[in-house]
């Protein structure tokens, strides 16, 4: 066998275990997505805030109906006009039983916008044990019991969640769940499941006294993946990261196609930042890329294997996070999806901002913000 002839098939190895895995890490986290009820022990629920989505009234209602005994909610904006306001104000007084806040406060206190907001936040939190949940989430009535249940199961000192793309009511929304759905939901929870925590933030439950001895937000104010290195700070620090039970719901209903194209570009920025070289390889799991690299050597049997991976990956496993509703979306934009995420990935080294909450960010090594313009 030529030296070339079995570099080929050491690449196809690669990019199909590394495809099969994710399927399988997708599909025994489905099995188990059934929440636990864990003990009344009390949580503290910060909602960093920046503008209102159609959505965003039913993702925070989720929060309001949560059946976990004892638990704060405490939503946070940066500005008095804020259209998340009179939203949160409505749900407040739809549900005065809820021990719910409203932090209106003005003027950056960090580089990262929602750092910023979070750290004003503090000031109102009532107990230890905090999650920090993004506006886009959608979460089942005892999500917040499973997350106790998991911490204390586990002695985690970080738990996180799965999270599956719905909502698309256009061609960007859709673009961007069928990436959530198979390179991201793949790509998040490998690296967890092996002990080597790859944290989205969109769900972070973690104590607040053990987050302040390793620094705290303060160590993150001014990083723009805040949320993958605070993971990093527990892991790092001997404490585990877990998944939890639940698989959320990640609502992305009329986004565009540029927003859907800005945002893959600014995670994709936080990947060359952080993991240079995992973001080197990371055509290796591209099954459409490499079917084009191996063509070569392999013929129209490259591009056969590239496509049934790419169907394993994006069909497969969007029906094993959403079920068979709306599948023709995977099979008809997942070629598409793959160039376009192949042009994300040729043009990040040379771009140095990104937008993001209303905000113009420049980002150094690390992740690190040099400046935010408005």
């Amino acid at each position: 066998m030529s030296p070339l002839l079995l570099l080929a098939y050491l690449l196809a190895a690669v990019t199909t275990t590394w495809v099969l895995v994710g399927l399988v890490a997708i599909l025994w986290l489905v099995a188990r997505s059934e929440a636990q009820l864990g003990p009344p022990v009390p949580v503290t629920v910060l909602k960093p805030l920046a503008g209102a989505g159609p959505d965003l009234q039913a993702n925070l209602q989720s929060f309001f109906e949560q059946r976990h005994p004892h638990f704060q909610l405490i939503f946070g904006v940066e500005r008095q006009d804020d259209p998340a306001i009179p939203v949160v104000q409505a749900l407040m007084r739809r549900y005065p039983q809820v021990n719910a806040r409203l932090v209106i406060e003005e003027g950056a206190v960090a580089q990262n916008p929602k750092v910023s907001n979070l750290l004003k936040m503090l000031a109102t939190a009532r107990h230890d044990l905090l999650l920090i949940s993004d506006a886009g989430v959608r979460a089942g009535p005892h999500y917040l019991s499973d997350l106790v249940e998991t911490k204390l199961r586990t002695g985690a000192g970080l738990v996180t969640n799965t999270f599956v793309g719905v909502g698309e009511t256009s061609l960007g929304a859709a673009l961007e769940n069928v990436q959530l759905n198979g390179f991201v939901a793949a790509g998040a929870a490998v690296p967890t499941l092996f002990a080597d925590a790859a944290v989205v933030g969109k769900s972070m439950f973690f104590s607040r006294r053990e987050l302040e001895d390793l620094g705290g937000l303060r160590r993150v104010a001014d990083l723009l993946a805040e949320d993958f290195v605070i993971g990093k700070m527990f892991q790092h620090a001997g404490r585990s990261v877990h998944l939890g039970r639940e698989i959320l719901l990640s609502v992305n209903g009329s986004v565009t196609l540029r927003a859907a194209l800005d945002r893959q570009l600014r995670w994709s920025m936080l990947r060359f930042r952080l993991r240079p070289w995992a973001y080197l390889l990371e055509p290796l799991t591209s099954p459409l890329v490499m079917a084009a690299l191996l063509s070569g050597v392999f013929g129209p049997t490259a591009w056969v294997w590239g496509l049934a991976l790419l169907g394993v990956r994006d069909v497969v496993q969007w029906i094993a996070l959403r079920g068979l509703g709306r599948v023709h979306l995977p099979l008809l934009l997942a070629p598409g999806r793959e160039l376009l995420m192949l042009g994300v990935w040729l043009a990040t080294p040379f771009v140095k901002h990104v937008a993001w909450r209303g905000h113009r960010v420049r980002l150094g090594a690390g992740t690190l913000v040099y400046a935010t313009r408005p």
